[in-house]
């Protein structure tokens, strides 16, 4: 298992202590981190009087890791520093992505209005006068709904909408403030540890500093994307409370896709027809130009 270690143990706890990213990567961590001796383990090796050349390699790592007060504490807050900010910025994506897809819904006037022409639809079926004709025409009228080649386009960030849960959105969000809570923890912890602890107090300081800026942001963001998500909802008329943010971007998804889906349907139709008639056409024209025609 140790030979999974490729660098000098002294070299990995000074870049640890130092919050060094560039010298460790998260993979590393993780693994010193599963090497951290038990409590059990510990207490067994601070009691040992003999040797130390004579305790095997394992017993000779846990006694370099146990000269670092704490050490899976850092461990763990080191491996959080070095994820802080992919963690962030894929939380800040995917927030800005629902504020986007939310707004750009409610205001697509395309939409409006196709929603309209099928409401007009649907009391004309109902009441037994429908002009298919009119309808048809007002609904060729509109330009598409979605178009798939256009990077932010409204319905492909619907559709990438409908991949992001709130939920795990949230629970993202608690597993970055509760580190941010053990990065607080070992902060004041640490004060206790003596000089050789120095230089991670004042590494660990400064990324606080930046950390909680960030958060604070994040949780501003989140906030918003709350009531975004609600007004997404009233706008067309649920209850947030009955029918979730995920519900309803899972109906519009499938509307999208069966409006596609009967728009492509009708132009074939239209196409067919269009090439039906001039078939005919070039029939007729032939007949009239025919030797027994002329006489």
């Amino acid at each position: 298992m140790l030979s999974k270690i490729k660098i000098p143990l002294p070299d990995m706890l000074n870049a640890v202590l130092a919050l060094d990213s560039s010298a460790l990567d998260i993979d590393q961590v993780e693994n010193l981190i599963k090497f951290c001796p038990t409590k059990e383990e510990m207490e067994t090796l601070k009691n040992y009087t003999g040797d130390k050349e004579s305790l095997g390699k394992c017993e000779q790592f846990f006694m370099e890791l146990m000269k670092v007060p704490r050490v899976e504490s850092k461990l763990r807050v080191f491996a959080f520093r070095i994820t802080f900010s992919s963690q962030v910025n894929d939380l800040r994506h995917n927030l800005s992505t629902i504020n986007d897809a939310t707004r750009e819904v409610k205001e697509s006037a395309k939409l409006r209005q196709i929603m309209q022409t099928i409401l007009t639809l649907g009391n004309a079926l109902n009441q037994g006068t429908a002009r298919g004709s009119a309808i048809g025409f007002k609904l060729d009228s509109l330009l598409k709904l979605s178009d798939t080649r256009a990077r932010n386009s409204k319905m492909t960030l619907m559709h990438y909408l409908c991949k992001i849960q709130l939920k795990s959105l949230a629970e993202e969000m608690q597993a970055v403030s509760k580190g941010l809570e053990k990065v607080e923890q070992e902060l004041m912890a640490s004060e206790r540890d003596g000089d050789i602890s120095a230089g991670f107090q004042k590494a660990l300081k400064g990324f606080l500093d930046t950390a909680e800026a960030e958060v604070r942001s994040l949780i501003s963001l989140y906030s918003e994307v709350g009531r975004n998500a609600d007004s997404l909802c009233q706008y067309f008329g649920e209850d947030p409370a009955r029918c979730p943010f995920e519900q309803v971007t899972q109906i519009l998804v499938v509307f999208v896709k069966m409006f596609n889906k009967s728009r492509e349907e009708n132009e074939r139709q239209v196409e067919a027809e269009k090439k039906k008639l001039e078939k005919e056409a070039m029939k007729e024209k032939a007949a009239a130009n025919s030797p027994a025609v002329r006489r």
